[in-house]
């Protein structure tokens, strides 16, 4: 039986009906239009749905919407919602750190749970931090620089 759920997404309070048992990702793309994060597996495997509930990383596809009730979700268009872009976002591009992007958007919010956890982590450390994402590109490296860029621009006085 559908129920109202209200939660935030991206700092703005939502209120959605659904089935409890509907997925976080299926809400996030098919009602509230945010469809940053990608169904991959289904599984939670492959990171492409990553998301943050409550400042940890989680599988959107396999998160049932009634685990968000009251929660804070914050999805990949937080880091471009800012003016300007998170540093992400530019050093992505600046390093063209992907080919068909479809990995990227989970890839993104879980570099910034790692930037925001730690301004100055080794490669070692990113590499860690990503090791649930499946990426069939190759762009692997130009990734990681990406990543070691915005931490270093983070780290920098504004």
């Amino acid at each position: 039986m559908p129920t109202s759920i209200a939660f935030s997404v991206n700092g703005r309070p939502v209120e959605v009906t659904a089935e409890p048992e509907d997925t976080l990702l299926d809400v996030l793309r098919n009602q509230l239009g945010l469809t940053g994060a990608r169904f991959g597996c289904g599984a939670g495997q492959c990171g492409a749905c990553a998301v943050l509930v409550d400042g940890e990383l989680k599988a959107a596809c396999h998160m049932e919407i009634a685990a968000v009730a009251g929660a804070k979700v914050t999805t990949v268009e937080a880091l471009s919602a800012s003016n300007p872009p998170h540093p992400l976002i530019q050093a992505f591009l600046e390093k063209q750190a992907g080919q068909c992007g479809f990995c990227l958007n989970g890839i993104l919010v879980s570099a910034s749970l790692l930037l925001e956890r730690n301004r100055h982590p080794s490669r070692a450390e990113i590499a860690r931090a990503l090791d649930w994402h499946l990426c069939r590109c190759g762009a692997h490296n130009r990734i990681l620089d990406a990543i070691e860029l915005a931490a270093t621009r983070m780290k920098e006085p504004a």
